[in-house]
């Protein structure tokens, strides 16, 4: 009995993780193409599964090669997002006067629409991948740096107060309690931002770019090849889920305790 019921457990978590989403999808794209051949929609109105896979099967190379363009566009963006972000929260969570004084400029940033930005950028930056770099950084930069700050001050009182107690310095403070503490809540705003990462590079990419598949979405669009634009649109997002379950796996693998406390 010890051992099935583990084993049962696990088979029950591996059916929910992977199976479960499957037949959803599955079910979607099923949905999708009834409709397509209820309804007798026009292909160049609302392609079909068929067709999608049809206009992948084209030009996979291609394709697959403006998938590579927006995923660097979209990690680079990201990281410079957490490199730039994490210091900025520290400072935040460290004083109270900084939290006074920057909160309120981050919201204004995080309030400006970033289409309108996508434009400037480019006249400053040129028509290259930095623009669309740029562009992913404004849109990761508010998730990492709230969730970061948070996660920094929600440490319990009675435990900071344990370790003062015990003569513990600032260093031991921060690196045995604090940043534990906050590491859940710190990777609870990178899966937001990283979501947001893969539409940042598409808005940028909207706008000057040559490469990317938010460009192949325009070209698509210009030229009514409606199907290509669906196939660009699914890999987008098989990008945003590949990318959001490596930082699932990444606290799995970092946070393991954390898990189980959930």
């Amino acid at each position: 009995m010890s051992l099935t019921a583990p084993r049962a457990a696990r088979n029950g978590s591996l059916f929910v993780t992977i199976a479960a989403p499957t037949l959803s999808m599955f079910g979607v794209i099923g949905l999708w193409w009834l409709a397509t051949i209820v309804f007798e929609i026009d292909a160049f109105l609302l392609p079909s599964p068929k067709d999608v896979v049809e206009a992948f099967l084209r030009q996979p190379a291609y394709l697959l090669d403006q998938t590579w363009v927006t995923v660097t566009e979209t990690v680079e963006g990201f990281l410079l997002a957490i490199v730039a972000g994490v210091p900025i929260a520290l400072l935040i969570a460290s004083s109270e006067l900084l939290e006074r004084m920057i909160y309120p400029l981050l919201v204004a940033v995080q309030a400006i629409p970033k289409i309108a930005v996508a434009p400037i950028l480019v006249v400053w930056m040129g028509f290259g991948s930095t623009p669309k770099v740029a562009m992913v950084f404004l849109v990761c930069f508010f998730p990492v740096v709230i969730s970061t700050a948070s996660g920094m001050k929600s440490t319990p009182s009675e435990l900071a107060e344990l370790l003062r107690s015990l003569n513990a310095g600032r260093t031991q403070d921060f690196l045995k309690l604090r940043v534990p503490y906050a590491l859940p809540q710190i990777f609870v705003g990178l899966k937001v931002a990283i979501s947001l990462a893969v539409i940042g590079s598409v808005i940028a990419e909207f706008v000057g770019a040559s490469a990317g598949l938010g460009f192949v979405i325009v070209q698509s669009g210009a030229s009514a090849d409606t199907a290509l634009a669906f196939a660009a649109m699914a890999l987008l997002s098989l990008v945003s889920i590949v990318l959001y379950y490596a930082l699932v796996l990444l606290e799995k693998r970092l946070l393991p305790w954390a898990e189980e406390n959930r």
